[in-house]
């Protein structure tokens, strides 16, 4: 007989404060009465994309005392103060890859006996991820882009996607789209790139070959999509295969430049190695036939493969400016400068659509495992700490975490 296991929801911490949510009412209710071990309750919040009428109207128990619960599942990182000792925690840490900003937070949750198990890295026996964003990354990554062009050149203004109530309403906007002839390359294809495309799709732009985008001119605008074969080639020139760029990303070099003299909007929705060449260079980017105006970076990296990527937008203000020869953030609107949209939570513009679909994966893909029997070792994959160590997977971040990184 399976152990009865409480859970919570959590209630967003972070500031700003994440609309979005990993278990909705239905999901609530559908987790119940698929595992009858579970006993659940919701912390109220009055930020979430889901009211708190909507559990209760469903049954759900709801309280902000979560102090028994086994488990404690959110989004974004949980504020410091607020984590209590012992628990089992689900959410996005952004520790695994020695990110500072969250040291103090990996050390505290080892100091605290915590399990912490991370969405990023619940994966299958291929490395395939069973839970993911992008795909709502890319979505308003597109849209956003395609926002920042129309105001950048005066052409159309387009409601902000956190301003309506779903995916449905971003798209009525396009309707509003009246673009010249501009050539659009988005990088990647992946989830992201793919969202990014879904979003693209309702406006009929003809896709074009990296090579016809590089060479031809067209009378109306057009989609290119590039990968890495396109973009980065053997330091002594030529490609071998996709897998053997990931595994030896060091022995490339990019080959991207070309695409910069001839694109106007940049969507990159690549996934981004730090030993990977960067795309192109500041000084690349700051001479006279760099063509590029508007970059939504929907995969940003700061301080990564595009310079003007120099820090992360918000929601609320998405928009800044990057002046190629001052290599410094400028006015987002400016005539001489490259406009960058490079929100790192962009999912969270469509908060109800992105939950829904995180939280079906979850109720197939996880709960499963995490409420039952692991016999391929998601769970384990996932765990970052345990015990007040971290685990055998994650050992490489020992001196990160004693603060010698």
């Amino acid at each position: 007989m399976l152990k009865r296991i409480k859970v919570g929801v959590l209630k967003e911490t972070k500031n700003p404060p994440d609309k979005r949510v990993a278990i909705t009412p239905s999901h609530a209710l559908e987790l119940i009465k698929r595992f009858p071990n579970v006993d659940l309750v919701v912390q109220p919040s009055d930020y979430r994309c889901f009211k708190d009428s909507e559990y209760l109207n469903l049954g759900i128990n709801m309280s902000d005392h979560i102090e028994d619960c086994d488990v404690l599942i959110g989004v974004k990182e949980v504020k410091i103060p607020t984590l209590i000792a012992n628990k089992t925690y689900i959410y996005f840490s952004h520790t695994a890859k020695k990110q500072h900003y969250n040291q103090k937070l990996l050390q505290e949750m080892l100091k605290m006996n915590i399990t912490m198990l991370d969405y990023e890295y619940f994966t299958d026996q291929n490395n395939v991820r069973l839970v993911a964003f992008g795909r709502w990354a890319g979505i308003v990554g597109a849209f956003n882009g395609l926002r920042g062009y129309g105001k950048r050149f005066n052409l159309y203004d387009l409601k902000p996607a956190h301003q309506g109530h779903d995916m449905v309403e971003m798209l009525e906007e396009l309707k509003k789209v009246k673009l010249p002839p501009i050539k659009i390359l988005i990088s990647g294809n992946g989830r992201v790139a793919n969202g990014a495309l879904e979003t693209l799709a309702p406006l009929n732009f003809k896709m074009v070959s990296p090579e016809d985008f590089l060479t031809k001119t067209y009378t109306e605008p057009v989609i290119c999509q590039v990968t890495p074969e396109h973009y980065v080639e053997l330091k002594q020139g030529g490609w071998i295969s996709l897998d053997h760029f990931f595994k030896n990303p060091t022995e490339y070099k990019s080959k991207f430049v070309p695409f910069s003299k001839v694109a106007d909007l940049f969507i990159p929705c690549h996934f981004w190695d730090e030993k990977s060449p960067v795309f192109m260079t500041a000084d690349d980017m700051a001479t006279d036939d760099f063509k590029i105006s508007v970059i939504a970076d929907v995969s940003c990296d700061i301080d990564g493969p595009i310079p003007s990527t120099i820090k992360p937008s918000t929601i609320a203000e998405p928009f800044y400016g990057y002046n190629p020869k001052t290599k410094k953030e400028a006015e987002p609107f400016d005539k001489d400068v490259i406009t960058v949209m490079a929100v790192d939570n962009l999912p969270g513009e469509l908060p109800r659509d992105a939950s829904s679909e995180f939280g079906n994966a979850l109720l197939d893909r996880v709960f499963p495992v995490l409420f039952g029997e692991d016999p391929t070792g998601i769970i384990e994959r996932a765990s970052i700490t345990k015990g007040g160590k971290l685990t055998s997977r994650y050992a490489y971040l020992q001196d990160f975490a004693d603060g010698k990184e």
